[in-house]
């Protein structure tokens, strides 16, 4: 393989890797976000 693919295929891997990060960060901020949503419409039908 050649240098230029080699280095590349690491620019690429760093790149999905920090894309990875962005998209586990989107998915606990909206489970979050659901959980207040539920607790606060709990709250309202119980309440």
């Amino acid at each position: 393989m050649s240098e230029k693919s080699k280095q590349h295929r690491k620019l690429r891997e760093a790149q999905q890797e920090r894309q990875a990060k962005k998209v586990i960060k989107w998915i606990i901020i909206c489970l979050f976000l659901l959980a207040i949503a539920v607790t606060v419409y709990s709250i309202i039908v119980v309440g």
